[in-house]
């Protein structure tokens, strides 16, 4: 089994500024040949820092994929740095160099001389073509501290690092290395406490060490990413199957998908199944239903339209609250909830209405309606469902729980149907 570890370099990633994507894009294609990426480091362009991180990354990984640091300019170091991490010297190839000055004559100029460091290879590397780009990239089976390491060196920019990997790195990859397959599988389940969900599936994930199971949670949603390898695509399938079903019996209709969907997505497409259409009336979600919902692709087939009813007044113009209705319960109420439902549901003609209202703070609580108290109302035209919660946190994270909390709603009532 091979693990591999994936260097980012460039101090450029290390501000607010940049974001380094092409692990991902190499993270997917790795783990669809069967590699399992165990450890990512971004590393800034300094020499010391860059030979640590190298020796690192050496001495865990069967696998060490660097990338950026092959340009032209001095703070351009993967090469040099690389080379000192594994005892090796550096050679100029004059290969690279002249395709170099053929580049450079196409565009009608001259080549500076640091571009010369460009055709800097690694003692024993294959220089692997950049059909994009200037600066090739590299590749090097070693014995590194007794075991063998495969080194790749490639550079940073995206359009050069895709078209490098699929054409010539993963070829590589794949000589005379024993097949091997990973399956994943991504279960989601809604407003649960991460705490009571791993207490309740901890025995059992605990029981598949083959399965590797991490935990991710948000605002009322929670991801169960599982994941195994093995030396065929059928028995990782099966390990991972076996254990989500065993989840999916244990929390039952607290888990939405069983394949990585967002809640938005089920709600349609249960919508879509019984040909049924939807309806929003928000206030202190401020339109993230509407947003969610008209998300998804075609949910125009199922999603009549919505109303941010801030104001009590639009409240009673658009969703026919009764004024004398929130005067005597106030806006964040029960009964406010329900009307909205009602209300918004009556008006478009639609099969469902939900309504939510609440105070999402920081500023506008009371001890008898603090900061993130929230009521949701799901209206059928003949039952009207409303729910009181209490979320925790800023303005933004009551926001995405109440969200969440209407959008559970519908989809259970749309699954007992």
């Amino acid at each position: 089994m091979v693990d591999a570890e994936i260097v980012a370099i460039g101090s450029e990633l290390l501000t607010p500024f940049r974001q380094d994507t092409n692990s991902l894009f190499l993270t997917e294609r790795l783990n669809a040949m069967g590699i399992e990426v165990r450890f990512k480091a971004v590393v800034g362009d300094r020499r010391a820092d860059l030979v640590d991180a190298a020796k690192t990354a050496l001495r865990r990984a069967d696998l060490v994929i660097f990338m950026g640091g092959l340009g032209p300019t001095e703070d351009d170091l993967t090469r040099e740095c690389v080379a000192e991490a594994l005892g090796r010297r550096l050679r100029r190839d004059p290969d690279i160099i002249a395709d170099l000055y053929k580049r450079f004559s196409k565009w009608r100029t001259g080549m500076p001389a640091n571009n010369e460091r460009q055709a800097d290879v690694v003692e024993g590397a294959e220089v692997v073509p950049n059909a994009n780009g200037s600066a090739p990239g590299q590749f090097l089976r070693v014995e590194h501290a007794g075991t063998a390491r495969t080194v790749v060196l490639m550079p940073g920019p995206p359009h050069e690092l895709k078209a490098m990997f699929d054409r010539e790195v993963a070829p590589r990859l794949g000589k005379g290395r024993q097949e091997e397959f990973i399956a994943a599988r991504e279960l989601r389940v809604a407003m649960m406490p991460e705490s009571l969900c791993d207490s309740r599936i901890a025995p059992i994930y605990t029981r598949y060490q083959d399965v590797e199971t991490t935990i991710l949670a948000g605002a009322g949603d929670i991801s169960l990413h599982l994941r195994a390898r093995a030396a065929s695509l059928e028995e990782a399938d099966r390990r991972v199957a076996s254990l989500a079903g065993e989840i999916e019996d244990e929390l039952e209709e607290a888990v939405y998908s069983a394949n990585g969907e967002h809640l938005e997505q089920i709600v349609g497409y249960f919508l879509q199944l019984q040909g049924a259409t939807l309806a929003v009336a928000e206030s202190c979600t401020g339109g993230q239903l509407a947003k969610r919902v008209t998300s998804v692709a075609g949910s125009s087939r199922y999603f009549v339209g919505g109303a941010v009813v801030y104001s009590n007044a639009l409240k009673t113009q658009f969703a026919g609250v009764p004024p004398e209705l929130i005067a005597e319960h106030g806006a964040v109420s029960r009964e406010v909830a329900a009307s909205l439902a009602e209300g918004i549901r009556s008006r478009s003609g639609s099969t469902y209405g939900l309504g939510v209202t609440g105070i999402a703070g920081p500023a506008g609580g009371s001890e008898e309606k603090p900061v993130g108290l929230v009521y949701h109302a799901l209206s059928d035209g003949r039952n009207t469902e409303v729910v009181e919660r209490k979320f925790p946190g800023d303005r933004q994270r009551v926001r995405s729980w109440a969200a969440q909390q209407a959008l559970d709603m519908l989809r259970l009532r749309l699954m007992r149907q």
